[in-house]
């Protein structure tokens, strides 16, 4: 067994739609205000490239719970991701991946040279959690497009 399948325990299709475009955008939930800027984005990328969009959710679980007992009920997660889409009016695969590392799941899970989309905030002085993920996945080879939050005005 590879050592990655044993942390990617469930991968939860919830808006599966028949598309023929041979290109994904990928984009990597990471909170809700990036997570809805980067899709945004990813639509219009999306449109100009024919493509269709894939919403991974790594939802880490602790340690200290088996990996297939997540603090959140992935029914809750499932339900909240397909109102996001649907609200924003796009459509969007998600797959939920319950997992101990993100980082180490989503190299596994995304192919060579993806291009990915992913937002937050983004700081000038200190890197955000946000940030240092799209650097380590433009180190692996990925296409990345970091979207930074809007500031409140």
């Amino acid at each position: 067994m590879n050592p990655s399948e044993s942390r990617l325990l469930f991968e939860i299709p919830l808006a599966r739609q028949a598309t023929t475009s041979a290109l994904d955008v990928h984009v990597i939930c990471t909170n809700i205000p990036g997570t809805i800027q980067a899709i945004e984005h990813a639509a219009a990328l999306a449109k100009d490239l024919h493509a269709r969009i894939r919403l991974l959710v790594p939802q880490v679980v602790h340690y200290s719970l088996p990996l297939d007992s997540p603090p959140v009920l992935v029914e809750f997660s499932e339900s909240r991701y397909r109102r996001l889409a649907e609200r924003l009016d796009v459509e969007v695969d998600v797959e939920i991946y319950l997992c101990r590392d993100a980082t180490e799941t989503l190299m596994h899970r995304l192919a060579e040279h993806s291009l990915v989309v992913l937002g937050g905030r983004q700081r000038w002085w200190w890197p955000t959690q946000e940030s240092l993920l799209a650097r380590t996945l433009r180190r692996l080879g990925h296409e990345v497009a970091f979207v930074a939050l809007k500031r409140k005005e």
